[in-house]
Order: C-alpha cells, then sequence, then structure tokens
C-alpha cells in the first residue's frame, strides 16, 4: 500500500472511532496520530518531526491560554449572579426567564468557552427551575442551542472558530463583523421557534416566585475580590483581543498574557488551576493537527483541494453553500472540531493557488457553529448537557433532541446560507 491509502485508512479509522464514541476520543485520536506517524516513518512520506510542524501551536495556546483564565474566572460565582439576576428579572414567567437565560448563555459563550459556560449555567438553571416548579427541560435545550449559536460571533467563542481564526488569519474583529450579524438573526429566529416549541411547559404557572424574588444574587458571588480583578483581567484580554494585529500579537499569545494577568495577580492554588484545564481537549486537538498532516504529506488533501477548486471555479456561490452544509451534516455525526481540522489545509491550499478563499471560510465556521446543534454530539457542551440531564433524572434521548435541537439547527443553516449568499452577492464576504 502507498502513502495515500494508508494515510486515508489511518484517517478513516480515527474518524469512525471518533463517531463511534466507545473510546474516549482523546485516545482515539492519539492512537491514530501514533497509527500515521508509524505508516508515514515506515513509507518515509511523514515522521514525528513532520508531525511536530504539523500542529498549529497558535490555536494550542489560544486554548491554553482561556482555559487558565476561565479556571481562574468559574469558582467566583459572577455568571451564577448573572443568572440569578436574570431570572428575578423575569419575575419568574417561564417564556422570559427562557429569553433572559438564553442571552445571559450566548453573551458568556461569546468570551468563554461553550462547555465552561454549560456547566457554569445548568446547575443554577436547575435550581431555578426546582424552585418555581417547572420543568428545566426547556431552558435546557435553550441553553445548549443558543450557547452554540452564540460562540460563532467571536473568534474565542467556538473551538472551531479559534482553528479557523488562527488558520485563516482573521482577527478578533473580522470575526465580529462577519459573524455577530448573522448569529443576532439567527438567535432571534432560534428563540421563537423554541418560545413555540415549548409553549405548554412555558405556559404553566410557575410556583414559590416569592422565594425566588427574595433570592440576593450577592451571595452567589463567593470571592468579590477575585471577581472584580478577572473583570478587569478579562477586559484587557479582550481589548488586546480588538487591536492584536494593529500591535503584532497572535491571538494565542493574546490569551496567555490574559492567563499570565490573572495568575499573578489572583495568585490562586495552581495544582488547582492545572487541574481544571482540560487535558485531554489539547491532546485531541494535537492529535488531529498530526492526522491532518499525514494527509497533506501523502497527497490527499491536494487531491481534495482540486475537486473544491475546481467547484470555486465554477461558482464560489456553490462552493460556499457545499462547505456549510457539508460542515453542518458533519458537525452532527463526528463533531464539529474533527471536520474543521480536515477543511483547514483544503482551504488553505486554495488560498495558496490564488483563490480567493475568504467566503469559504466563513461559510465553513457559519456550518459547523449553527450544524453543532444538529444531533447531541455535534458539540463537546451537548455531550455535557446530555450527562447533566441524566444526573438529574430528565434524560436527554436523540428522540428529544431532534424535536427541537435539529430543527433549530436547520432553520439556522438555512437562515446562514441566505444571509451568507446575500453577503457574498454584495461583496461584504
Amino acid at each position: 500500500m502507498g502513502p495515500f491509502i494508508v494515510s486515508i485508512l489511518a484517517f478513516v479509522l480515527t474518524y469512525v472511532g471518533i463517531f463511534l464514541d466507545r473510546v474516549h476520543r482523546a485516545i482515539v485520536a492519539i492512537s491514530g496520530a501514533v497509527m500515521m506517524i508509524a505508516f508515514g516513518t515506515w513509507l518515509s512520506f511523514y515522521d514525528a518531526h513532520d508531525a511536530v510542524r504539523s500542529v498549529d501551536f497558535d490555536t494550542i495556546m489560544l486554548l491554553l491560554g482561556m482555559m487558565l483564565v476561565v479556571g481562574l474566572f468559574k469558582e467566583t460565582g459572577f455568571f451564577q449572579y448573572l443568572a440569578i439576576r436574570a431570572a428575578k428579572l423575569a419575575k419568574g414567567r417561564p417564556w422570559v426567564l427562557l429569553v433572559y437565560l438564553g442571552l445571559v448563555t450566548s453573551l458568556v459563550s461569546m468570551v468563554l468557552d461553550n462547555v465552561t459556560t454549560i456547566i457554569i449555567i445548568v446547575p443554577v438553571t436547575v435550581s431555578l427551575a426546582d424552585i418555581l416548579g417547572i420543568s428545566p427541560f426547556p431552558f435546557l435545550m435553550s441553553e445548549v442551542l443558543l450557547s452554540n449559536i452564540g460562540g460563532v460571533a467571536t473568534l474565542i467563542g467556538d473551538p472551531p472558530n479559534i482553528l479557523i481564526g488562527s488558520a485563516s488569519g482573521f482577527g478578533f474583529v473580522d470575526f465580529l463583523t462577519h459573524l455577530a450579524p448573522i448569529v443576532l438573526l439567527a438567535w432571534i429566529a432560534a428563540q421563537a421557534i423554541l418560545l413555540f416549541m415549548f409553549r405548554k411547559d412555558l405556559a404553566k404557572p410557575p410556583s414559590n416566585v416569592e422565594s425566588l424574588m427574595g433570592m440576593d444574587e450577592r451571595r452567589a458571588i463567593v470571592d468579590p475580590i477575585t471577581t472584580r480583578r478577572m473583570l478587569v483581567t478579562l477586559g484587557v484580554t479582550i481589548f488586546l483581543f480588538f487591536i492584536h494585529e494593529l500591535i503584532g500579537l497572535e491571538p494565542g499569545l493574546v490569551a496567555l498574557i490574559g492567563a499570565c494577568m490573572g495568575l499573578l495577580w489572583v495568585r490562586p492554588d495552581f495544582d488547582k488551576i492545572l487541574q481544571d484545564i482540560h487535558w485531554d481537549v489539547l491532546l485531541f486537538f494535537i492529535a488531529l493537527f498530526v492526522i491532518v498532516g499525514g494527509l497533506e504529506a501523502s497527497g490527499v488533501i491536494d487531491t481534495l483541494g482540486s475537486g473544491i477548486a475546481f467547484l470555486s471555479q465554477q461558482s464560489i456561490m456553490l462552493a460556499a453553500v457545499v462547505i456549510l452544509w457539508g460542515g453542518a451534516i458533519a458537525s452532527g455525526v463526528i463533531s464539529n472540531v474533527p471536520f474543521t481540522i480536515a477543511m483547514i489545509p483544503i482551504l488553505k491550499s486554495l488560498a495558496a493557488q490564488g483563490i480567493d478563499v475568504g467566503p469559504l471560510w466563513w461559510a465553513l465556521a457559519i456550518g459547523v457553529g449553527f450544524g453543532a446543534n444538529l444531533t447531541p454530539l455535534g458539540s463537546a457542551a451537548n455531550v455535557v448537557v446530555v450527562s447533566l440531564s441524566e444526573s438529574i433524572g430528565d434524560k436527554l434521548t436523540f428522540k428529544r433532541w431532534a424535536a427541537s435541537g435539529t430543527w433549530i439547527a436547520l432553520a439556522t443553516c438555512c437562515l446562514g446560507t441566505v444571509a451568507l449568499l446575500i453577503a457574498i452577492r454584495m461583496g461584504l464576504f
């Protein structure tokens, strides 16, 4: 077997293993990476040194930096404060509470990763639903769906965006100006659909509203000093993201600057902070970069790139639609991160050929972002919500997800397609 065949074999076996979800995806990815290096060394097309060069360390630094910031922030109680405050503003009315909690979740997801957002918000939501005597299920679905949608709006809001930004050279402002308007439209559409789908659940009158209104949200903030310091740190970090291109700093370095600022100012128990880092996620990303690097070295990426290049030469709009929906469907099957990493070298090869791939990068971001809501496997946040739903005795099954999440994904992808085509036609992308 030649390099072309064995690299495809290693890639397919890895992605099938990720899809089957019988073994932790990081273990599967690391095994696939080792297989790719072993095949490559044996056939002299890809060795360990090539594998190291294939890893996008700016992406890894960005992920690590934001994980450190989140680890410092999440124990302060600030986001629990926001959730309780939103519930009190809603005065216990279920449909208003759904909107407010969805808004809080989306906004937080724009600056923190979706998994952390869900881990922080969901327990508070369950407690609020228990106090009001209403079902938490509509709120859990709303939060995870809107978290995935909201994360598409910024460079740091969603792992695929971090990958795309690093590969394409697009900065924080580029994501805000190109994707935030589309995300706003998708958010409004998704919220309207959710209110309609769960209208019966939300029509039930709540109980114990007085208990909710009597809660002191300020008590949720367990460490006011650290909260203030981390709010300043997060503000400085976001400001640096806005100007990073002007001052010549890569996004990954900006994230590490924010992390170091927080660590030096707060001086936490560092061993505990290290335990909060998702090392499995970092290893998963690194392994996937290595696997896709093997595909690139064997010529598979060039072959795939030629097909998309032909499609782009026929119609850039058609190519954008194919990538958007291909990303959406793939995200629902194998999660959005693996597909994004596989697509990056293809689009970079097109750019090297002189093809304007700007619209294709944005199509990829929209597709994998909105498409993450297709199934419970679409993103890590989805898997976390499914796990949390089991712990409260209201299991979120594939069937229940399909009744709401899948429809939201299809609707937002359709809306994203229309917005993308209009933007391309008007020369905005």
